[in-house]
């Protein structure tokens, strides 16, 4: 997978990440692989046999959690070869694996928060440290 990986949630930092790494696809021609993860919650071992459903919830929460951020950015994507992934798993594992033979891995950040000393997300620390390409790492835009 030639191109530019970016991990979507949702939030601010993602929603960055997505417009920054719009921008950079249409500067260096490359295409775009927009990634949404989702996977079951702690505890919830042997409900997927109870109501397989439930999986199909999960996914489309991801699917719709993408939509709605590439609505986000707009224009942004215009003109961009743009794939859209929806995958089950942990976000860090998946973009780590996505960052195989990627030209560039873009995640956002969750900001300050209330601890201080916790800059980085869970996932984008994953992602410093096992990302197989370069990696850019988006703060939130300031409001």
């Amino acid at each position: 997978m030639n191109g530019i990986v970016v991990g979507v949630d949702g939030s601010p930092g993602s929603q960055a990440a997505l417009a920054w790494a719009a921008r950079e696809a249409k500067v260096h021609g490359k295409p775009l692989t927009l990634i949404c993860t989702w996977q079951l919650p702690v505890g919830s071992y042997g409900w997927p046999t109870l109501l397989p459903e439930l999986l199909d919830d999960f996914k489309a929460v991801a699917a719709d959690q993408l939509a709605k951020a590439c609505d986000a950015v707009g224009p942004a994507l215009d003109g961009l070869e743009v794939t859209r992934t929806v995958r089950e798993g942990s976000a860090a594992n998946v973009l780590i694996e996505a960052s195989e033979g990627a030209d560039l891995l873009v995640v956002g950040t969750r900001g300050h928060g209330g601890f201080v000393g916790m800059l980085l997300g869970s996932v984008s620390a994953a992602c410093a440290h096992h990302s197989r390409c370069p990696l850019v790492i988006v703060p939130p835009e300031r409001t």
